[in-house]
């Protein structure tokens, strides 16, 4: 496996989302449109996503979108300045490929491709695999707002 570009701490001085909420624990690559990240805290019996049925795959959608908020984190820092505060607005044609993510052994690795966007709104497509083996891909919708509070 490649080093890591950014470790836990990293990315949670990057995106919004604190303590235990920051899912991603090492970034593996990016460019301008993509990035690829890695999970491993889904075994967790304390995640804070688990449900009394265990973590249900419908939670990489959260893990797409952090990966997805580390991206214009990263592009908004290259560029000189800071991220955009967003919202994910929607996800669309999401396909699971299992019903859990508590019960896999390794590390989840969350792909993101940025396909459309513009200074208001971003359209990501997401890729969350377990062993080459995907686990939910489908598409987000990223609403962005210079305010910082809910529009």
């Amino acid at each position: 496996m490649s080093p890591l570009l950014l470790d836990q701490a990293g990315i949670a001085a990057l995106i919004p989302h604190a303590g235990r909420m920051c899912l991603l624990d090492g970034l593996l690559a990016w460019d301008a449109a993509r990035i690829a990240c890695r999970a491993g805290g889904h075994r967790a019996p304390d995640h804070p996503l688990r449900t009394a049925s265990g973590l249900l795959a419908s939670a990489a959608i959260e893990y797409a979108a952090q990966a997805m908020a580390l991206h214009g984190a990263l592009l908004a820092q290259a560029g000189g300045g800071a991220a955009m505060p967003g919202f994910l607005a929607s996800a669309r044609g999401v396909r699971w490929h299992r019903l859990h993510l508590h019960d896999l052994p390794g590390l989840l690795q969350v792909e993101a491709e940025r396909v459309a966007g513009d200074a208001h709104q971003l359209l990501y497509a997401f890729r969350v695999r377990h062993e080459e083996a995907l686990v939910a891909e489908g598409r987000a919708a990223v609403v962005l707002n210079p305010g910082g509070g809910m529009p």
